[in-house]
């Protein structure tokens, strides 16, 4: 009896939604979704009484519980974070942070029409990969060049046109797996090509490649291992001798360098890193990369090389499958133009600033964020750690960095679980019970935000 009085006092949704404490919500949101809310909100009450709730909360604690609830909901799903981790290239939160001209240009863009399939000069239809072939052409001097959605999607459109039912030799110390269980001998197999492993896990010689070579072979393949290395009694063939024997043998050579970069790390101190230039120089006649990972673009696959087999893999029917849309080209389009000089590349693509960014630089961010921590009451420590380019780019190279080191009041998992559920999230480390920020990959607009993330969180 006790419970079905209370059931009885429950505010309808009408009257609590003509009270003017809703009002603030009605005027953020629309009428439906706070009716939603109103409505869960009070069907959670009607079942806490049956479960022996005492008494009534008062309609504060009904309207926090409404807007708690719009909050939660209505909020994207995906959202900004804030990277504290140190990973540049993280695959998990978006890998690469698209330069501000990438951004601007896609709004341009796809605020309005645009001639993505235009030919403004003849005024018929066109082609849209056109718009990054001659920027491509002008940064690298490959023959030529067309894009798809991403790199595995690269892999498999070259496989499937120039090797189906056909042979493809690699070795096996090449048979990567990516991530999220993507293993370069599935691609093959989903392409149609039919794999022929040569050499050992550790050793491969050209004399492997040239005794496998008959007369169903389509294809000469190389993968670079780029996110991961071999140490100790090993050895591979390079490109320029698997080139010398495919033209010796009239087999193309195609070469899949997953993390691909127009910038010569080497003189950065990266030096397993080879650029794109430098595998066309060498001789491959199809290079395949991405363009989200050490590029600092959108996601992409690019299919660079001879003319005439680029143009064979175009026409393949799949590629309109794998084709990208007009915001990728847009982002990929303004971050190639950046290319054209290396300085302007270095300083405005985020990828490559963060990776490359001075270690007095990142002490200074350090320091600035640890003063601005104590000045909010809390205690922070500068300490040197190693941040990592990511994203199964550079694997053996660490990058020295300095960080922010916070020892929190409750466990250091119970802080980041914290920190995520802040607006907007921030990511971290955990090392030897403490939380890491590492300022190298947290952007200069976001410190502000951060300090309040972490204010939330304590």
């Amino acid at each position: 009896m006790f419970s079905e009085n209370l059931l009885r006092n429950i505010p309808s949704v009408d009257k609590i939604l003509k009270n003017e404490k809703i009002e603030p919500l009605l005027k953020n949101y629309s009428y439906v979704i706070v009716r939603e809310a109103v409505r869960k909100v009070l069907e959670d009450l009607r079942r806490k009484i049956k479960e022996g709730l005492k008494s009534l909360p008062d309609e504060d604690k009904l309207f926090e519980e409404v807007k708690k609830i719009i909050n939660t909901h209505e909020k994207y799903s995906l959202r900004p974070v804030i990277n504290a981790t140190g990973v540049v290239i993280h695959t998990n939160l978006g890998r690469s942070v698209l330069p501000e001209e990438a951004i601007n240009h896609i709004i341009d863009v796809c605020s309005s029409y645009s001639n993505l399939e235009y030919d403004l000069e003849k005024g018929q239809r066109g082609k849209r990969h056109i718009h990054l072939i001659n920027a491509i052409k002008r940064i690298t001097n490959a023959e030529s060049a067309t894009v798809v959605n991403n790199n595995a999607g690269a892999v498999f459109l070259c496989l499937n046109t120039l090797a189906r039912d056909k042979e493809v030799i690699v070795s096996r110390g090449e048979l990567v797996e990516i991530g999220g269980s993507f293993r370069i001998p599935d691609v093959m197999a989903s392409s149609g090509a039919i794999l022929r492993e040569v050499g050992t896990t550790n050793k491969t010689r050209l004399i492997d490649y040239e005794n496998a070579i008959n007369e169903n072979t389509a294809l000469l393949l190389k993968v670079h291992k780029s996110n991961f290395r071999m140490i100790g009694f090993t050895d591979e063939v390079s490109v320029e001798e698997l080139v010398h024997l495919g033209r010796k043998k009239g087999i193309p050579v195609m070469v899949d360098l997953g993390s691909g970069c127009f910038i010569d790390l080497k003189k950065y101190g990266f030096y397993t890193e080879p650029s794109v230039q430098e595998i066309l120089f060498q001789g491959a006649d199809i290079v395949t990369f991405s363009g989200d990972k050490l590029l600092g673009s959108a996601q992409a696959g690019f299919i660079l090389g001879k003319s005439e087999l680029v143009e064979k893999i175009s026409k393949n029917p799949l590629m309109r499958a794998l084709r990208v849309d007009k915001i990728t080209l847009a982002a990929v389009e303004a971050t190639l133009r950046l290319y054209i000089d290396e300085r302007e590349a270095i300083k405005r693509i985020p990828t490559l600033r963060m990776i490359l960014e001075d270690i007095e630089t990142i002490k200074k961010k350090a320091l600035r964020i640890i003063r601005l921590f104590r000045k909010h009451g809390i205690d922070a420590l500068l300490q040197e750690d190693i941040s990592m380019p990511g994203g199964g780019s550079l694997p053996e190279f660490g990058v020295k960095t300095y960080v922010v080191a916070v020892k929190p009041k409750v466990s250091s998992q119970e802080f980041a679980r914290k920190l995520r559920e802040t607006e907007p999230p921030v990511i971290v480390r955990i090392k030897e019970d403490m939380v890491i920020f590492d300022p190298r990959t947290i952007q200069e607009k976001e410190i502000p935000m951060l300090i309040n993330s972490v204010k939330q969180a304590l």
